[in-house]
């Protein structure tokens, strides 16, 4: 049977090298961060260009660790800016490979099955690998790397562990060269998708690398693991039977959605449950706009200070509905069970679960249906004028006070500095 090839393509610090690019730099050598000052000493930075990270500046570190003999630009976020060149880059991709061979993985990561375009070429996996990447720096001056694999498995831990360590930023692995390099390799935490909690299980076994898994009895995995240990077996063995074609073919059988936001301070209770009212509006006119009703609900909560845990869980309704009144009655009641009174609120994430057509949405006895359909109609009205005029054009007043977000949050995007220029 033919060998299939895949890439996995990363942009490198593709939001630092994007402002570089802006600024006519070379950003494998400027000392560039992507972070918004305004939020202070401890705002995040987004991406640190090459040259700072060779400086021992990691990623996502933020502005007080940097170290004080350092110089460096400081950009402020321009998510806008950053998804024109995404798209530029795959345009760039398109030129050599159709879209159905293209798995968009992120803004700045992408998977490539390369197979016939080899032949169509007449290259090896590697040379096209660089004529891809080559284009991309020729073009837009964004700088690539890649993994280079016999499944896309391969090819995602040939991008992150692999070419990291050759001088063409190019790795390549198949089954025997990935049980010759990658079986050993530690932490374990390396390997796409063993994140900590599934590296701290493992150790219950004394296993520390993929080698320990592949030998070790898979029974008693699955008793750990669950159907979820089927992945890691084959991972293990340097397996993956997914396909491109099976990702783009692929409809999930339930759907939900979720919102989340990192506050700029640290909020209390009170003020929180405010964010909460918001966040709720925000999604109940989503659910409106695409004609869904929901029948669980989901709500997390984050703490700064000394208590650095979260606290969330999933709520069933008894009911299935778009109504914002009384999704936010739900809300209110299941953050008040929830919440922390004694704790510095600084993250929330809200969730609408098991979506379906408006069409499912339920009633009782003691629905006022004329009453619903006045806030629908109320709603659809406010979608209507803040797709003509813009998010901000209209507003409840609730988002007019002092600690609300929402305003500063509808100019941006990704929950980041939508960008200007600067």
């Amino acid at each position: 049977m033919e060998s299939k090839y895949y890439l996995c393509i990363d942009l490198k610090s593709f939001f630092a090298s994007v402002e570089c690019v802006e600024r006519g730099l070379d950003s494998m050598r400027a000392h560039l961060v992507v972070a918004d000052q305004a939020r202070g000493s401890g705002a995040i930075c987004l991406a640190v260009s090459p040259a700072l990270k060779e400086k021992g500046v990691r990623n996502r570190c933020r502005l007080y660790e940097i170290p004080k003999n350092l110089t460096y630009i400081t950009a402020l976020p321009r998510m806008k800016k950053y998804m024109e060149y995404s798209v530029r880059i795959y345009s760039v991709y398109l030129k050599y490979v159709s879209a159905e061979d293209i798995h968009v993985y992120s803004i700045d990561e992408c998977f490539l099955d390369i197979t016939q375009y080899c032949r169509l070429y007449g290259k090896t996996p590697k040379e096209m690998a660089k004529m891809l990447t080559d284009a991309v720096y020729r073009e837009t001056g964004i700088c690539a790397t890649a993994g280079i694999g016999t499944n896309l498995f391969l090819a995602k831990v040939a991008l992150d562990i692999t070419a990291k360590h050759t001088d063409d930023h190019l790795g390549y692995l198949d089954e025997a060269e990935f049980k010759r390099t990658i079986w050993h390799h530690q932490p374990i935490t390396d390997i796409w998708n063993v994140g900590r909690g599934i590296a701290k299980r493992l150790e219950q076994f004394g296993i520390y690398d993929l080698y320990g898994v592949a030998h070790f009895d898979e029974a008693r995995l699955y008793r750990e693991f669950g159907v979820n240990a089927e992945f890691l077996i084959d991972h293990a063995h340097g397996v993956e039977p997914c396909t491109i074609a099976d990702i783009h073919a692929y409809r999930s059988k339930s759907s939900s959605m979720s919102n989340g936001q990192i506050l700029f301070e640290d909020y209390s209770f009170t003020d929180a449950l405010l964010i909460l009212h918001e966040m709720v509006d925000l999604m109940t006119l989503e659910l409106v706009d695409k004609h869904l009703v929901t029948d669980s609900i989901s709500l997390s909560i984050g703490y700064s200070g000394d208590r650095k845990a979260t606290d969330g869980g999933t709520m069933k309704l008894g009911e299935t509905t778009n109504s914002f009144k009384k999704l936010d009655a739900y809300f209110t009641e299941y953050y008040h069970r929830l919440a922390s009174r004694q704790h510095p609120i600084r993250r929330i994430t809200v969730g609408m679960n098991h979506l379906q057509d408006e069409s499912f949405a339920t009633y009782d006895l003691f629905t006022d249906l004329a009453a619903e359909q006045r806030e629908q109609d109320l709603q659809r009205t406010v979608i209507g004028i803040k797709k003509k005029y813009g998010k901000n054009a209209i507003v409840k007043g609730m988002s007019l006070e002092e600690k609300a977000t929402a305003r500063i949050r509808n100019r941006l995007i990704g929950g980041h500095n939508g960008g200007e220029e600067q």
